[in-house]
């Protein structure tokens, strides 16, 4: 079945979440501490995701039928403030990366890297698609993070 990618509407926050909530439980919360998953779900809910749309918020889904299966918001055209899939292998991520991209630069032809604080899982995922590490592994409030930025111009 084909993947079909759009932009989130406005209600559907709630199952946009509920993807969110299973991959993140299943490979990133391990990783956590009480405090890290407390503050990730703190951003990674419906009323939170509701509260920051507007001009600078750009989210893209990933449909298989009328299952979404993919997720990216897009936070000051430039940074990935969340990038979840729930499924391995069928280039989604790639996908969803490379629409939100195109969302950007369409909206700011000046943008030249996108950033994003990938969790320890991810790394080698957005390594796999261009982004480099910019700083060692940090943490606060309990998400640890590794600082990335992708190149656009390369």
């Amino acid at each position: 079945m084909d993947i079909h990618y759009r932009f989130m509407k406005t209600g559907e926050e709630g199952r946009v979440c509920a993807l969110i909530e299973k991959v993140f439980n299943e490979f990133v919360a391990p990783d956590y501490g009480q405090e890290g998953v407390d503050e990730f779900f703190r951003f990674a809910n419906p009323m939170a995701m509701a509260r920051r749309k507007g001009p600078e918020q750009v989210v893209i889904i990933a449909e298989k039928g009328t299952d979404i299966v993919g997720v990216i918001e897009m936070r000051s055209f430039n940074h990935i403030a969340m990038l979840f899939v729930g499924s391995r292998g069928e280039g989604i991520a790639k996908g969803l990366f490379k629409k939100a991209v195109n969302v950007c630069l369409k909206r700011h032809p000046d943008i030249k890297t996108i950033t994003v604080n990938s969790s320890p899982f991810a790394e080698s995922i957005y390594s796999k698609m261009g982004f480099k590490a910019t700083g060692p592994v940090q943490e606060k409030n309990g998400i640890t993070f590794v600082p990335m930025a992708c190149d656009l111009k390369s």
